[in-house]
C-alpha cells in the first residue's frame, strides 16, 4: 500500500464534485472552512469533491448556499449530480412576479428625487423612476424611444450617457471590471461585452474621496451622485436573483436641489 499523500484532482467522471471544488476555490475557501460554514464534515466534503461519495440534495444545497453560488450555476451542479434543477427562471411578465414588481415600484417611487433604475443580468434597464428618467434626459438620453435601454451600451457607445460624464474613464473602467466578472458565468452578457469598445484603463488619479462619484455635466452645473445597489434577499427564482436596483444618491446640496426641481417640473407638466 502506497504511503504517498492523496492529492485530489479533477475527475472526468465526477462533474458535480469538480464544479463544487471550482466554486470553493473561486471563493478562496479551504475544505475545512467550507465544511464549517455548511455544517458538514470535512471528510464528507472531500469525498464529494473526489467522487467517492454522492451528495444528497440537502448537502448540495448547504454547500452551494455557503458558497453563495448564483442560482443558475446551482442548477448546473444539481444536474451534474443527477438531480432535477432546483430553481426556475420566471418570465418578467409572469403572474407570480406581480409581488416583485409591486416591491420594485414602491422602492423606485420612494427614492424620488434620487434616481433609481432596475437592471437585469445583462444590464438592461427594465424600470426607472421619475428622477432617473429626468437625469437621462439631462444627459441627452431618451427613455421613451420605444427601445429597451442597456446601461453598458449607454456608458460605452458614442452619444450615450458616457459622453455626459465628467469622470467618464473612471466610471467606464469600474463598470467594465464589474461586468467582466459577471460575464464569466453569463453568456449573454459576455456576448454584449464583446460588441462594446474596450475602455482605455489608465492609471487612476488618487482621490481624497472614500468612494467613486458619478459626475454629470448639466445646465445647472456639475451633478454628483453616490452609487449603491439593492438586491432581493433569499431569492428562489433565477430571474428575481438577477434583478438589482441601482440608486444614484445626490452627493451634495446642489445636486439634491437640481433633482428635486427636475422631478417637480415633470410632475407639474403631467
Amino acid at each position: 500500500m502506497s504511503n504517498r499523500p492523496f492529492h485530489p484532482t479533477v475527475s472526468p467522471g465526477n462533474p458535480a464534485g469538480n464544479q463544487l471544488r471550482r466554486h470553493r476555490q473561486q471563493a478562496g475557501l479551504s475544505q475545512l472552512e467550507l465544511a464549517l460554514r455548511a455544517n458538514v464534515s470535512q471528510r464528507h466534503l472531500s469525498c464529494v469533491e473526489t467522487g467517492r461519495a454522492k451528495p444528497s440534495p440537502g448537502t448540495l444545497h448547504a454547500l452551494l448556499s455557503a458558497l453563495d453560488v448564483p442560482l443558475e450555476a446551482c442548477n448546473e451542479v444539481f444536474l451534474a449530480a443527477g438531480y432535477a434543477p432546483r430553481y426556475t427562471a420566471s418570465p418578467l411578465n409572469a403572474p407570480t412576479m406581480a409581488m416583485v414588481h409591486e416591491a420594485i415600484a414602491h422602492i423606485l417611487q420612494a427614492n424620488n428625487p434620487a434616481p433609481a433604475i432596475v437592471l437585469d443580468s445583462t444590464w438592461r434597464i427594465t424600470a426607472a423612476n421619475t428622477a432617473a428618467t429626468r437625469l437621462l434626459h439631462i444627459a441627452g438620453v431618451n427613455m421613451h424611444n420605444g427601445t429597451a435601454l442597456n446601461l453598458l451600451q449607454l456608458l460605452f457607445c458614442p452619444g450615450g450617457l458616457g459622453d455626459a460624464l465628467v469622470n467618464m474613464e473612471e466610471v467606464r473602467a469600474i463598470a467594465w471590471q464589474r461586468a467582466s466578472r459577471e460575464a464569466a458565468g453569463n453568456a449573454a452578457l459576455a456576448s454584449l461585452l464583446a460588441q462594446l469598445p474596450t475602455p482605455q484603463v489608465r492609471t487612476a488619479v488618487v482621490s481624497s474621496s472614500p468612494v467613486v462619484l458619478t459626475r454629470l455635466r448639466s445646465s445647472q452645473g456639475e451633478l454628483k451622485f453616490l452609487s449603491t445597489f439593492t438586491t432581493f434577499g433569499m431569492p428562489q427564482d433565477i430571474t428575481v436573483a438577477s434583478l438589482r436596483i441601482e440608486h444614484l444618491i445626490p452627493a451634495d446640496a446642489q445636486t439634491w436641489q437640481a433633482m428635486t426641481l427636475a422631478c417637480s417640473d415633470t410632475t407639474n407638466t403631467q
